[in-house]
């Protein structure tokens, strides 16, 4: 029986008899720098018959410890679909964070969980990575207890560009900068939101903008203001692509509305509410204004609309006729 991409928990692994390749780490993003590393990993456990895994940890340690949470670029389910598209054979164990977690040695780390929940014969990290309790534990000490029992650990040097390592925390600065060009190089595809359409005010409707409303986005928000985007569908089974549309991200000073995130879809005309969607976020069109009319602002989302239809025209569709964008 083959097992799920997604394995909650360690112990719900199926261990085989030859072992596996373990990489750890967060991935949040699953940026070009993780797929570099996960490209190697993959073809060594390949090389040596190995199992792949990826072992990531939810809730964020930084949760559980009380250091608060910061907005993700991927949310959990996202995340283990981008790190399993490149390789079948991979699997994702997600390892509930909880304090009891939190106490354990790393010694107890590395012989329960590494060894004897996932039978791991290779353990790739990142360069900084630290384990156990109070994070006492270094790669040095992993290395010393790969040798002690029976698996060899090594870390991963970041894939980089001209301006450094590429990291998580800068596209997070580049998408806090508006900056959405950027964002994309180092992740490999649009920066995106995912939320679910709930029931708005319907104000779009009243002049001829019918908006859709999302609820629950996890993801880092880009600054308030208006943007190009790609829209896809996000069923339980599959994801498709709806067209293309302008979001607008904020609080709509000039009718007094409040916060939202709602997309506009280009030649759309259908039912949305209760839908899951992502947006990718293509191209940034404007800051956020308080207009001083109704009037002046419907004239600059004719505009902003146009913007946005030229901006995602250079688009090609992914090839087929389903799909998501992404």
């Amino acid at each position: 029986m083959v097992q799920p991409l997604r394995i909650d928990g360690a112990r719900a692994w199926k261990a085989s008899g030859t072992g596996s390749l373990v990489a750890i780490g967060n991935f949040d993003g699953v940026h070009a720098g993780h797929r570099a590393v996960l490209g190697a990993a993959s073809a060594e456990a390949h090389e040596k018959g190995l199992a792949f895994l990826v072992l990531t940890f939810d809730p964020h340690p930084t949760v559980v410890l009380g250091r608060g949470r910061q907005a993700v670029l991927t949310p959990l389910d996202r995340k283990v679909e981008l790190l399993g598209a490149p390789d079948p054979s991979l699997r994702v164990v997600v390892e509930p964070f909880t304090p009891e977690l939190a106490q354990m040695t790393p010694r107890a780390f590395a012989e329960e969980l590494l060894v004897g929940h996932l039978g791991a014969k290779v353990v790739v990290v990142g360069e900084n990575f630290r384990f156990g309790h109070a994070r006492a534990g270094d790669l040095p000490f992993l290395v010393r207890l790969g040798t002690e029992l029976g698996f060899t650990a090594r870390a991963e040097e970041l894939l980089s560009d001209g301006e450094g390592p590429i990291s998580s925390s800068r596209i997070r600065a580049a998408i806090a900068a508006r900056d959405l060009a950027c964002a994309e190089r180092l992740l490999g595809r649009p920066h995106a939101l995912t939320g679910v359409v709930v029931k708005g005010d319907g104000r779009g409707r009243t002049i001829q903008v019918p908006t859709a409303n999302l609820s629950g986005v996890e993801e880092a928000l880009p600054p308030y203001g208006v943007y190009a985007v790609l829209v896809d569908d996000v069923g339980e089974d599959e994801t498709t692509r709806l067209g293309t549309g302008v979001l607008n991200v904020g609080n709509r000073p000039t009718v007094s509305a409040g916060f939202s995130v709602e997309v506009h879809l280009h030649d759309f005309d259908g039912d949305l509410y209760g839908k899951r969607l992502r947006l990718h976020l293509v191209q940034a069109i404007r800051e956020e204004k308080k207009f001083s009319s109704l009037d002046e602002l419907v004239v600059q989302i004719r505009r902003d609309i146009e913007t946005a239809r030229e901006a995602t025209r250079r688009r090609a569709p992914p090839k087929g006729p389903r799909g998501g964008w992404y």
